[in-house]
């Protein structure tokens, strides 16, 4: 009985970490949209990466490897794309529901995992996200049609989140997933704060905000991206592909639970749409 116990907990714990690591992250964004009004988005987005990439770079101590000038370039395009994903998916977020961003935001690792696999059943998955991307636009001109600026933003946050999975396989090819992940993160600090100093310059030095700006660091980006570090090493990448679609229906609950963001029946037939897309794609690449 022993035997049988041991093989379930290794295979039920990376999985309970991988689902604590997307409630996390949902969870550090709902409290971003909160600092929003105090930080200013662009102060908020700089923030938590600033905050991250310290706390990330403390536990790992990038500084302890010696890096090439070809691994250097690699983390330099891994963190412009970590950066401007970030930056752009705030900006998304302030104008858009959670789930909804975070659904449009998934189709830029889709279209990687579709263009990488080139099968003819990923037709399919491609046709799927397409229409729940329709289904989002705003076509009609009333009330519940969605801001088309925060559409686009999230799609801009989906292309960066792609070209971030490209550069960042490239860098973790020859780096530990900590070194690159924290090197990655200061490097979109770094990249976001020129940008965050001129849209709320005045407002990231506000002292009574940076209690709630080092929460969103932890839920938002440290905690979830080593939990997801450790989930991606314990279980085969279909598997993680797989429960990763589920991530647009955490957003869309954590949402309704702390920002009171209802969507209507439409919005939550485009996220199914996506999310079965994203199910589908995974389920039909190669077992790793």
């Amino acid at each position: 009985m022993k035997n049988l116990k041991a093989p379930q907990g290794a295979f039920f714990l990376p999985i309970f970490i991988l689902l604590l690591g997307m409630v996390s992250i949902q969870f550090g964004a709902s409290q971003a949209k909160e600092l929003f009004p105090v930080l200013g988005v662009g102060g908020t987005s700089t923030l938590r990466l600033l905050f991250a990439g310290l706390i990330m770079a403390a536990v790992f101590r990038p500084w302890k490897v010696k890096f090439t000038p070809a691994v250097l370039r690699s983390l330099a395009f891994y963190g412009v794309s970590l950066g401007f994903m970030n930056f752009s998916f705030y900006f998304a977020l302030e104008r858009i529901p959670l789930g909804i961003a975070v659904a449009l935001e998934f189709t830029g690792p889709l279209a990687v995992a579709i263009f990488s696999s080139q099968k003819k059943i990923d037709y399919l998955w491609a046709l799927l996200a397409a229409v729940g991307i329709f289904l989002l636009l705003p076509l009609d001109i009333n009330a519940e049609a969605l801001d088309p600026v925060g559409i686009l933003f999230a799609l801009i946050a989906g292309l960066c989140w792609a070209l971030y999975i490209i550069f960042g396989k490239k860098a973790g090819d020859t780096l530990a997933g900590g070194i690159a992940s924290s090197m990655g993160m200061l490097i979109a600090a770094m990249v976001v704060l020129p940008f965050g100093l001129a849209a709320d310059g005045s407002k990231l030095f506000n002292p009574s905000a940076l209690p709630l700006a080092l929460m969103v660091a932890v839920f938002g980006s440290a905690l979830p991206y080593t939990l997801e570090m450790f989930a991606l090493k314990k279980m085969p990448t279909k598997t993680f592909g797989v429960l990763m679609s589920m991530e647009p229906a955490i957003a869309s609950f954590i949402g309704l639970l702390f920002l009171s963001e209802a969507l209507t029946l439409t919005q939550w037939l485009a996220i199914l749409c996506v999310m079965i897309s994203s199910l589908g794609s995974s389920l039909t690449q190669k077992n790793s």
